[in-house]
This record gives C-alpha cells, structure tokens and sequence, in this order.
C-alpha cells in the first residue's frame, strides 16, 4: 500500500489491479445499461405526437390479425380512416382513389395533383415464386394484395398525377417507408410490426403537415400480408406507384421490445441519414450475417433490394426473441420508449432521405427494377454507447487494413532496428560480450526470458473454454435460452483465472521485465495474420464486419509499438555490461572467466532453479552460512544472498552504494537488473491503448449477437455453435488482459474461480426455461376432410436433447391414453414434430348441429379437378373454401406452369422457377372466393406415367374466439408455464381432401 501511495500508476500489483478492473466494470456495465435499457421519452418529437401513437398501437394489437382472419380486415378499414382522419386534420387536401372495386382511373378530376393521395390497393394482384438457391422445385404463389398506400408529395416532384397512366414518374424519385400491418395468427403484433405501423402514421401527420413538406415525395406503404411469404411487398412492386422511389426505409419486428437496431444496409450513403438520428443502435454485423445465411429469415427489405434494386435501411426489433411470434408481442411487453426509439429514427433517416436531391439516388429503372447509376457504396457501420454512430466505406477500411498490413511490421522491425543501431535492443537476446584488456567476457542480459510463456497459457485457457463449450452443449444445452449471462459468466471466469495462473506461475518461477513486451509481440503477430485474411473478405465478398478486427490489431501495434519504445530509456548494453564487470572485485578471479563464460549472471540470478542449466560450480554445499569459498548461486545461504539483492521485499543494503546494489533496490521482485531503467507507469499507456476500444466494439458486437440468437435454439439452431462463438469471443474480449495478468493479486482470480465453479454447476443443472423466457413449440392441426381424422402437432427441439417437447404435450388432456407419433420435422427445419389424435376444430360454423363435426368436415372444401379433353398434361382446378381466403395445392409431382384466371401477368416476376413448383399457395382478398386455375407439367416415364395428383388444401388462421380451435385453447391453457405456443405455418388448421388427374 506504501508503494501504491508512492506511485499509483506504477507496473506493481496493486495498481495494476485496480485500474484494469475498473476499467473492464465500467465499460462492461455501460455496455450492459445502454443494451438492455431503452432512452427516456424526453417528449413528443417535433409534428408527432407520442399519445396518439400508443393508442394507435393499442387500437392495433387489440387482437390477432393475420392476412386471413376477420379482424385483418377490421384493422386494414381502421388504418384507412385514421390516414384520412390525419390528413384532414392536417388541412391537407388529399385524392382517395379506389376505396373498393374499380381501377386506378376511378378518380374525380378535382383531386389532381393533390398533396396526399391515398390508394386503397384492391387491384394489385401478382404471382411468382419463391427465390431460392439449389436444384429442388419450389413453391409458387398468387397473392391478391390489400395494401395501404400514401403518397405525400414532394416540393419538387413531378406536379401530374403520373401514376393514372403508363408514364414513369420524372424528377429525382422519392423515398419509400414501409411496415406490415397483419400479425402472426397467435401473436397480437405490437412490435411485429404495429410499432412499424404507428411510427409510419406519425411520419405521414409529420410530413403531411404545413410547412413540412418534403423535397423529395414520400410513399407511405402499410402493406398486408408480409407474415406470409412477404405477400404484401410483393404485390406492392405491380402498383403503379412503385415505379417512384429509388431509395427506402424498413421498419420490422424480429424481436419484441428493447431498442430498435439497424439490421442492415445497402450502402454507405444512405446509412449516413440514420447516421443522424438521436440514438443510433447497431452494427454492420448483423448485415453480414444476413449476407453469408447465418440468419435465415427474411424481411420486406429482401424484397425491395433484390426484387425493385432499390437502396434503403432495414431496421427492427431484435430481442427478447422468446415473446416474438407469441402472445406476449403485446404492449405490455413492451414501452413507449421503444416506440419513441424507433420513431425517432425513422423520422430522422426520412429527413435526411427526402432532403437529398442529388444525383446519388438518381436512375432507378422501374422496369428492370435495377439501379442504372448513382450506386451506392458498400459501407461499415456501428454504433458508439448508442449515442453516436462510425459510418464510412468499405474501401477505406480496405485502405486500412493493407496499410496496416505493410506498415505495422515495417515500422516495428525499423524501431528494432534502431534499437539493435544505439545497442539498447534487450529483447530477443541472452547475453553482450564485454572487452576488456583481461579478456571477453558474456554478460547476460536474460532477454529472452519468457518469450513462449504467453502462447502457452493463451492455449490452455483457451482451450479451458472451448472445453465448457462442449460440456456445456452436451450435457445442458439450452441453459444459454435463458441464462446467457450465467454462460458468459463461466466462461470469462474460466478464461482469466487459467490465463493469470499460468502467466503468474510462470513469473514466480523465472520473472522478466519482458512478459508484458513479449505478450504484446506474440498479439501482434497473431492479429497480423487474422488482419490478412479480413482484408481478402474485405475485398471479396465485401463483408464489413471485419472492422472489428481491423481496430483490434491497430489498437494491437499501438501497443506495441509503446513496448518497443520504451527499451529506449534503457542503458546501452555495452555500458551495462561495463557498469556490471566494474562491480566484480578483481581479487575474485572465480568472478572472471573465459570468454563466452556467464561470470557476471552470478550477482543477477533471481533463483536456483531457473540458474541451474547456467551453474558451472559446486562449491560449498551443506554449509548454511557462507563463506569466502562458497558459491552465489548454490545453498540457502547464496539464495538469501541474491533476494537480497533483488527482491523488492528484502532490497540491497541501504549503505551499499555498488550499481548493482541500486539498481536491484528499483527493480521489481527478482527481475533483471536493467530493468530499473524501465519508466514505471508506461503499461497504463499501453493499456489504454490495448483494452478499452476494442472492449466496447466487441462488447457491442458480443451483447447483440448474444441476444439476438440465444433463443433461436427453440428454431433449431445449433447449441454448439452458439456456445463456441461465446468461448471466442470470450477470449477476444478478455485477451487484453493478457500482458498484464501476471501483475495482478490473487483476489480478483480466487473470486472469479469461485463464479466459475458456482456459474458451472448452475449452467449443467438448471432448467432451462422460465415463464419469462418461453420455450416455443409450433402447433398446427390437420384435417383429412376425407376421412374425418385429424391430429394435433406440436413442433419443438428434438426430445433427444431433452424431454421438454413430450412433457408439454403429456400435460395435455387430450393425449392422455395416447402416445405421440414423432417424427423430424417436414416445415421446420432441426426440429421433431409430435402428433396425436386431437379435439376436433370448430373453424367453419357447424349448420346441421345432429351431424358429427367428422362428417361435417367434408362441406369446408369443394373442388372440382379436371384434366384437359386431349389429354394433354394439364388440368384445371376449381376451389372453394368456407371461412377462408387463403389455400394452397400441394402436387406430388413439379407442375412448370400455371395461370389463374382473370389474374393478368406481370413481366417483372416469375410464375414457376426452372426446377418447376410442387406446391401452389394462393390468398385472395375476398372470402370464400372461387379460385380457377390451370397448370400444366411436363409428360412423365416409366411407371410414374403422367397424370397429376396431389391435395387440395385450405387454411384457417383465425384463433380470436375461444372454442374454434379447442387443440389449441388447450394448449395454451394446460402447457407449463416456461411453454409458449406460436403457429407452425400459415395455417392453424389445414383440411386437405386428395385428387388425380
């Protein structure tokens, strides 16, 4: 403590200690406050209002509202009357064309040119397929769209009504915000997407406003249908106004509350304008995930880049995912706050976005639905404390990456070089020969002293937690699905306690002034050779999310390079050697010996046993009080001797005014001597240069991904893979830590053994579920309206793992006496779908109550199936549903093409991919619509001859009212608390009955 007081920077325990963990707790805490808690409402923006907005999300998630359910078109009239009730609010003149039926010329003239024009979309109608890599055939798929669209004027748009004819629209193009108003069919949709929906009512009462118009016009797209297959999007591209904006913003739930995060981004130039909102949340990392399929879900966004080669934002919800899709993604589980949160950007990206009328977001081609000129750049991204956001380009990150490549090593090796120029390079180097006019001796320097220590204790440390990784995954893998923190806890505690046991074993044994100098050489390296490999990704396939990487090693050499320079301030080797030969007396010829001899390492060795290879003489043994004969470096009495000289503990005799004497007296425990030349608070330099950025660049990164895929397990992903990523990270977040492990006490270590030993037990024997973090099972009920049977499935990790799925299902009563027929999952991949005999569904009024709901089934679907009167390998479908609108033909052999009729083609979509479609999916915007199809399929061989044949199928998503699906009120009513219950597929019930043709 007197030492600390002396100099409370200096490189000793105490200092040391202190300072490194309060900067790692500081950081790591703001990390954790700025991830998990969400900006005060200060107020209401500037021309929004904060109130309506949470009303309006009340209003909205008041209810399930899938595409086919009655309340969906409960919500879709609201919406219509809450955009026109704003814009008249506003004083706003506003064309409305059509509210139902008709066509786009269905307009009155008097409402030309109008700064608001609201088109009820019911014409838009689109087929396509699925665009998916591989050889497989995938589904197609006829939408009739139901869209919201709002076109706001801008100062400098093209002044006609455009869009009322096959022009395309002049000017500079417009920007396009969208969200999605349907929900999941068992989840309310406050954050998936009625926080999308209510931020795009705002934006349209902001700029619809007097004196806020904007430059550049703003299409306002509420579309319907994006929960299934991005329908709405989709038919969005066929509208006439599509052909208008160049650039968008998205706005998505993929989570249910927290801060909204940009997801990703096609450029650089518009990430700029979210650059400026007030509170800034991401990371391009997220974008690089979605590039290379690590996350497997899509957005609206997909569409729009890919399908209309538009630029624009993706920004969502990302966490907690155990409420997303569930009954609990409700305004309860979620706060005006992060309703203010996501508002806010959009409002400040859409500013930004419609002020811009440079050439930039010029040249959209609506018809090849690419962007001719004006490209945009591939950009990197990431949030500071979320208050600030980096933006810049890839290229210049490229530019950084080779520069540091070429010239990290070159000035190293040039500071080396000089050093070896003045004599003062100590590292990489055991002895300096002196002259003399008696002979050459070797004096030893002892600088290579702990030049392999570090990489072997980064191995086993490493190794510690990559070990957990596997334990952990094979014995309790899902504890992460609710206790990330527990796991990351473990993992941190194992990595640090291994790597400072290992690194101060090592000191205690044979102590250096070079561990920290060493350490930060062996970082370098190893930090080179990863910046190589980001630098080619860098370059192809332009992943940006190498920046972490990039700052690491740059924060890397800016270390070490301070370690380099620091071996300025020590003493030329030849005068230290000259100042070590002049404290030898000469009437000690043992002292001097031979050239090549290591006389002088006798006064300097800190303990027998590091020595023992060096120790040519055996004098004196058994003798504990030494004499004139007895050697320095033998027997307790030469060990007395040298401790005294060199241990901080037992210094040099106050009156002994030798070199030696006082140098050992300012060096650290039993280091070398020279060492004293050292300056003794440099390593705080180093330290700020080596820990505390990329701890918060990585500690982003490590809170994001932790969250945003801790509970993907219950989707499939791999535990494994989930726990390695943990340990790596673990290990990047914690590896600057590593020069300076050895100096620290033994408190904060023996602590943390302690949360390693306590945090294990907990991760390898807790359940991993809670009512706070649901595990989700999928259910979905099939009906053979044939036959009359029907089974119940629910859908969840494989019960090999852990018997959570079959517990769930044996707490229902209906299984009881039964006994689940499991199997891997055909809709959901990596997981084990369970069926049984389930209660009958209720989803078409009965209306012959003496019938049995069994034979009754058969009056939901009628079809007639017809092949055509040649012969020709073609057929025609006529199907009809009650109480839906949404059905689907599912053929046990690809069809290459099919036409609906009455539906028009549109040239800018595909029907059928070339490996042709075994399912045909279609929802239309009128109930129990008669749907007239055609297909075709190409003649078959052998034994499969070449006929057709397959199920008809339709779908019924509405679980509004209780006791329409009783299999699943069941479900939700008797499954364990830690269950939550979300839908399989599109529908909730699916009734088929077979055809051939």
């Amino acid at each position: 403590m007197k030492n600390f007081f002396h100099n409370p920077f200096a490189f000793t325990p105490l200092p040391v200690t202190i300072i490194t963990s309060l900067v790692y707790v500081a950081l790591i805490v703001s990390l954790l406050v700025v991830h998990h808690t969400v900006p005060e409402v200060p107020g209401n923006l500037d021309g929004t209002n904060l109130t309506e907005a949470w009303l309006d999300l009340q209003t909205l998630s008041n209810g399930f509202h899938p595409f086919n359910s009655r309340r969906n078109d409960y919500i879709r009239d609201w919406l219509l009357r809450r955009v026109t009730a704003i814009v008249t609010e506003n004083g706003v003149s506003s064309a409305s064309y059509p509210l139902s039926g008709g066509t786009l010329e269905d307009v009155h003239k008097s409402s030309e040119s109008a700064p608001v024009v609201i088109f009820s979309d019911n014409v838009s109608n689109v087929s396509y397929h699925f665009d998916q890599k591989g050889n497989a055939p995938v589904p197609s798929v006829y939408i009739e769209g139901t869209n919201i669209i709002v076109y706001i004027r801008g100062s400098e748009d093209d002044p006609d009504d455009w869009f009322l004819t096959d022009k395309k629209p002049k000017g500079k193009g417009g920007v396009l915000v969208n969200a999605h108003y349907d929900s999941v069919s068992i989840g309310f949709g406050a954050t998936d997407d009625g926080v999308g929906v209510v931020s795009i009512l705002q934006l349209i009462n902001y700029f619809s406003s007097k004196g806020q118009q904007p430059k550049k016009g703003i299409v306002a797209l509420l579309n319907n249908g994006e929960e299934d297959y991005l329908n709405g999007a989709l038919a969005f591209g066929v509208h006439p106004i599509s052909k208008f904006p160049h650039t968008f913003l998205n706005l998505e739930g993929a989570g249910a509350g927290g801060r909204a995060t940009l997801f990703r981004s096609t450029d650089t130039e518009v990430t700029r304008y979210y650059q400026s909102s007030k509170y800034p949340f991401g990371t391009v990392v997220s974008g690089d995930a979605f590039k290379r399929g690590v996350i497997r879900s899509e957005t609206d966004y997909s569409v729009f880049t890919k399908e209309y080669g538009m630029r624009g934002l993706d920004v969502a919800f990302m966490e907690p995912r155990a409420r997303y899709h569930t009954s609990q993604d409700d305004t309860r589980h979620t706060s005006k706050a992060s309703l203010h949160h996501m508002l806010s950007a959009a409002l400040s990206t859409m500013q930004g976005l419609t002020s811009d009328t440079s050439t930039i977001f010029e040249g959209k081609d609506p018809e090849k639905g690419k962007v001719a000129s004006g490209k945009g750049s591939t950009g990197v991204w990431f949030d500071l404390f979320g208050s600030a956001m980096a933006v810049f380009r890839l290229r210049t990150l490229f530019a950084l990456s080779v520069t540091l490549l070429v010239v990290a090593p070159v000035f190293l090796i040039i500071i080396g070089a000089i050093l070896y120029k003045v004599d003062k390079l100590y590292l990489f180097t055991s002895y300096k020969h002196h002259h003399h006019a008696e002979g050459d001796d070797s004096v030893p320097t002892k600088g290579w002293r702990g030049v392999f220590r570090w990489p072997i204790a980064f191995i086993f440390a490493t190794a510690a937690v990559v070990g957990l990784a596997f334990l952990v995954s094979d014995i309790n893998p899902y504890i992460l699905y609710s206790s990330q923190y527990s796991v990351w806890s473990m993992m941190i505690s194992a990595w640090v306690s291994v790597a400072w046991f290992c690194t101060r074993s090592a000191d205690y044994l044979r102590p250096t002034a070079f561990q920290r100098a060493y350490n930060l050489i062996w970082a370098f390296i190893a930090g080179w050779l990863i910046l190589i490999v980001t630098t080619v990704f860098e370059r192809n396939p332009k992943l940006a999310g190498g920046y972490l990487m990039v700052f690491f090693f740059a924060c890397i050499f800016l270390a070490t390079t301070t370690a380099f320079l620091e071996q300025f301030s020590l003493p030329r080797k030849s005068a230290y050697a000259d100042e070590i030969e002049g404290t030898v007396p000469a009437e000690h010829p043992i002292e001097r010996s031979r050239p090549g001899s290591i006389s002088s390492a006798r006064l300097m060795a800190p303990s027998e046993e590091e020595d023992a290879p060096d120790n040519i003489l055996e004098a004196g043994e058994g003798n504990d009080d030494p004499t004139e004969t007895t050697s320095l470096l033998r027997g307790g009495g030469s060990r007395t001797f040298k401790k005294s000289l060199t241990s901080p503990q037992r210094p040099a005799a106050e009156d002994d005014d030798s070199p030696i004497a006082k140098h050992q007296r300012q060096v650290y425990g039993l280091e070398q001597p020279w060492s004293h030349a050292l300056p003794s608070s440099l390593w705080l330099l180093e330290f700020l240069f080596l820990a505390p950025f990329p701890l918060i660049i990585l500690g982003q990164v490590s809170l994001l991904a932790t969250t945003a895929t801790n509970q993907t397990l219950a989707d499939g992903n791999s535990p494994l893979f989930l726990y390695i990523g943990i340990a790596i990270l673990s290990v990047l977040l914690f590896a600057p830590l590593g020069p300076f492990l050895h100096r620290y006490t033994y408190h904060i270590p023996v602590f943390l053994m302690l949360v390693f030993a306590g945090t294990t037990i907990y991760n390898l024997m807790a359940f991993p579920f809670s009512a706070n973090n649901r595990l989700k099972l999928y259910f979905v009920q099939e009906v053979d309206l044939d036959s009359g049977i029907n089974t119940v499935s629910l859908t969840g990790i494989d019960p090999k793992t852990g018997p959570f799925l079959t517990d769930a299902i044996a707490s229902l009563p209906s299984t009881a006496g039964q006994t689940p027929s499991c199997t891997p999952s055909k809709r959901r991949r990596n997981l084990t779908e369970c069926s049984w005999h389930g209660l009958p569904p209720r989803v078409v009024p009965n209306t012959h109550p003496e019938v049995p709901p069994e034979i009754g089934y058969a009056d939901w679907l009628t079809f007639n199936a017809s092949r055509a009167p040649d012969g020709a390998t073609s057929a025609r479908f006529q199907v009809s549903g009650l109480e839906t609108r949404a059905c689907k033909i599912v053929f046990n052999r690809p069809i290459s093409d099919f036409t609906v009729a009455g539906a028009g083609e549109h040239p800018r979509f595909r029907k059928v991919s070339e490996h042709g479609a075994t399912e045909l999916r279609w929802w239309s915007r009128t109930w129990e619509k008669d749907f007239d199809v055609t297909v075709r399929w190409d003649a078959g061989d052998g034994e499969e001859g070449d006929g057709l044949d397959g199920r008809v199928v339709c779908l019924w998503c509405d679980a509004n009212e209780s006791g329409v699906i009783p299999a699943l009120d069941e479900a939700r009513r008797f499954a364990p608390t830690w269950v939550a219950i979300s839908n399989a597929g599109q529908g909730l019930v699916e009734g088929s009955k077979a055809f051939l043709v």
